[in-house]
């Protein structure tokens, strides 16, 4: 969608019932808020010179994490928050913000750590706002850490639990207005899984909604055992994701994924079978054709050349060509209680960007970085206060 930006005026519409508003709480003196530009580094395999890997590790999933227990929640929070539609300017990092309430159905996650996705750049450029929440937004999708507090109808999910989610369950229509962004968030147990046990915080962050999107394109195109797939941008959250399950998880017969030349060796680590180098070669030229073509890049147009007759093509982005087609991701916790095992077996792993992670004083910079359209995975903030 091109919808133009817009700007919000100084009174807050009011917001859906089931959504508690953010409030400021009240402080004695005006706040000051101010950018940390300290830098973070965190233990991770590296690939060839420029690529870092984060894959399952035991003893980095190990650390232990400090939260608060349900008596010491505090009732104030740290959180990242826009107020108008814009630029990576229009973030501010508030220390106001009220932790949110939780529902009979929700539980309340102190966050360790969240990942960006581009999802919520077009969000907060205004792309959506016709069917976004309210304003105030902390933005946020992706989020893994450890549960402080429990709904009353909450069934499976106890305090103490380590869990990971996508937060919003439909990512277009009323994301959630309180998002992962911050030192708390209130979640659906339906949305919820727990964190694979092999994987820290940071990895666990990367997953939710590329994984979730991966997956249900891969099951809107019927794609199964001994069927070949071509992934469009397999070195992206999405797609290193979707060459992982092709492969591993639904046996593909031949998996092949376009990168730049930096990045091939990354896809053929991650079940990649043929590694196109995307500034050399183009893929209408290719001979062979594919049962599916994933476009996690917006090249549908291109895509639908490259499929055998029959074939299918889904388009996470760009203008669609039939017989492509697209959707929106929904938020599903059973989908990554489906794909744990796969996780804890080490056959699916998170790849998190070398530039991060990122520390939460340095959220505007990660959302600059990913902007720039050249993250490989994802882009991950960790760890949150």
């Amino acid at each position: 969608m091109n919808t133009a930006l817009a700007t919000t005026t100084a009174t807050t519409p009011a917001l859906r019932r089931e959504t508690p508003p953010l409030r400021h709480c009240s402080l004695a003196k005006p706040s000051v808020f101010r950018l940390n530009r300290v830098g973070f580094k965190s233990g991770v395999q590296t690939i060839g010179k420029s690529l870092l890997r984060i894959s399952a590790s035991n003893q980095s999933a190990s650390a232990a994490v400090n939260v608060a227990t349900n008596a010491s929640i505090p009732s104030e929070m740290k959180a990242w928050v826009y107020g108008e539609y814009g630029g990576v300017d229009v973030l501010k990092l508030e220390s106001n913000i009220a932790v949110p309430e939780v529902n009979d159905d929700q539980v309340l996650i102190k966050v360790v750590a969240a990942a960006l996705n581009p999802v919520d750049a077009k969000r907060r450029q205004g792309k959506f706002k016709a069917t976004d929440s309210p304003l105030p937004t902390v933005p946020g999708y992706d989020v893994a850490g450890v549960v402080v507090k429990v709904g009353s109808a909450v069934k499976d999910f106890k305090e103490g639990d380590e869990v990971y989610a996508n937060v919003s369950e439909k990512a277009l229509e009323g994301p959630k207005q309180s998002g992962s962004l911050a030192e708390y968030t209130a979640v659906e147990e339906k949305l919820l899984a727990l964190k694979p046990k092999n994987i820290d915080f940071a990895q666990a962050a990367g997953l939710p909604l590329a994984i979730e999107t991966a997956d249900e394109g891969l099951v809107r195109t019927e794609f199964s055992a001994g069927k070949s797939i071509l992934v469009l941008n397999g070195a992206g959250g999405v797609g290193s994701l979707a060459i992982q399950l092709a492969k591993h998880v639904y046996g593909a017969s031949k998996v092949a994924a376009t990168a730049s030349t930096g990045k091939l060796e990354l896809v053929r680590s991650l079940g990649a079978d043929l590694a196109i180098d995307y500034t050399k070669e183009n893929i209408e030229d290719l001979t062979e054709k594919f049962d599916v073509v994933f476009d996690a890049i917006g090249m549908c147009d291109k895509a639908v050349k490259v499929i055998k007759e029959g074939g299918k093509v889904v388009a996470l982005t760009g203008a669609v060509t039939p017989p492509g087609f697209r959707f929106v991701v929904t938020s599903n916790g059973d989908v990554l209680k489906k794909l744990n095992p796969y996780i804890e077996s080490g056959k699916v792993k998170p790849v998190v960007d070398p530039k991060g992670p990122f520390p939460f004083s340095r959220v505007a910079d990660a959302f600059s970085y990913l902007e720039t359209n050249h993250a490989t995975g994802k882009v991950v903030v960790y760890p949150i206060p």
